[in-house]
């Protein structure tokens, strides 16, 4: 059997490390960073099935995550809506669930290098998972933890003039605090008095209140402006998985999920690569094409609604249908999924 070297151990990298291993193909994992960190991602995880976490071999590393069924909407601290999901999501930190991940890959024979970095090129046997293309973006993303602020449910998303911020709950008392801003150099700060100034700013004062409050832990502010939201591009050889493929739009809740569900895309095809009876390129393209009609839908209508929940006319409609319990949450929900 052929190794299968992935470029890239976060979610996507990582899951299908397990998958794959799982199956006893030879996998190799290169990752840049070392475990545990923090990383910016709305430790949000909705619409995933268990049937998908199961073939990867990790249901067991998520047993434990909070369980969340409801939610408030915000518009520049006015509450507009609560929603109750149609299926719980879970919440836990990347933190803790990146650390587990590896774990898992080891436990089963992979090979993990840490503080490793590899030419992110197209080559056989190579998947490229190492997240998003270093280029110019008009998007910022922040994020810490804070301890000790109170919620009354699982899910906040706060709507600004410059973007959004969602919070929700994971392990030991923790929220993680996560928004996606236009870029403002005006904006300046260290930590998290940077993620409070683009609050602050978009009209989350009250917010920011409530923030200031609470226990903020400086250790687990991350940030990261080099983004861009769709399909992202990369040589049409190349086989990627996770962000380094597309990226969702965080508002809908479902980027981790995505990253999971590439993974599980992408075990069979390699499975046969490694094995012998699948070309490297006809692996590729296969793969490739299984995730672009996965995801086709729900890049395109997450994308048409952010431009829509960013615009302030679109704001004060989704206000004016919100408060008259007009807005068709669920057949939204359903096209982002």
């Amino acid at each position: 059997m052929k190794t299968v070297r992935i470029i890239g151990g976060g979610l996507a990298g990582l899951s299908l490390a397990t998958g794959l291993a799982k199956r006893r193909i030879p996998v190799e994992v290169i990752e840049a960073g070392t475990y545990p960190r923090h990383r910016v991602c709305g430790e949000f995880i909705s619409g995933i099935d268990i049937s998908t976490l199961e073939k990867l071999g990790i249901a067991a590393e998520l047993q434990d995550a909070k369980l969340h069924t409801t939610g408030h909407w915000y518009r520049e601290d006015r509450k507009i809506m609560t929603m109750e999901l149609p299926d719980p999501a879970r919440g836990i930190s990347r933190w803790r669930l990146d650390e587990r991940l590896q774990e898992r890959v080891q436990g089963l024979g992979g090979k993990i290098r840490t503080e490793t970095r590899a030419e992110r090129t197209p080559a056989e046997g190579t998947v490229l998972a190492a997240g998003r293309p270093m280029e110019k973006s008009h998007w910022l993303g922040l994020k810490c933890h804070v301890k000790g602020l109170r919620m009354d449910s699982g899910l906040e998303m706060h709507l600004g003039n410059n973007g959004y911020v969602g919070l929700t709950p994971v392990e030991d008392d923790r929220v993680n605090v996560c928004g996606l801003f236009q870029l403002q150099p005006e904006n300046r700060g260290k930590g998290s008095d940077r993620l409070m100034a683009y609050l602050a700013n978009g009209g989350h004062r009250g917010l920011v209140e409530r923030l200031r409050d609470s226990e903020i832990d400086e250790t687990s502010f991350s940030g990261v402006s080099a983004l861009s939201l769709g399909w992202q591009k990369h040589e049409d050889d190349a086989f990627v998985v996770g962000d380094a493929g597309s990226v969702i739009p965080p508002f809908t809740g479902n980027g981790m999920s995505m990253a999971f569900e590439s993974a599980a895309h992408s075990i069979g095809p390699l499975a046969a690569w490694s094995l012998g009876s699948e070309s490297w390129d006809s692996a590729t393209r296969r793969a490739m094409l299984i995730k672009r009609q996965a995801f086709r839908k729900r890049i395109r209508t997450s994308l048409a609604l952010q431009q829509a929940l960013l615009d302030p006319r679109g704001q004060n409609v989704f206000e004016f249908l919100s408060r008259r319990n007009m807005v068709p949450f669920n057949t939204l929900l359903s096209l982002v999924r």
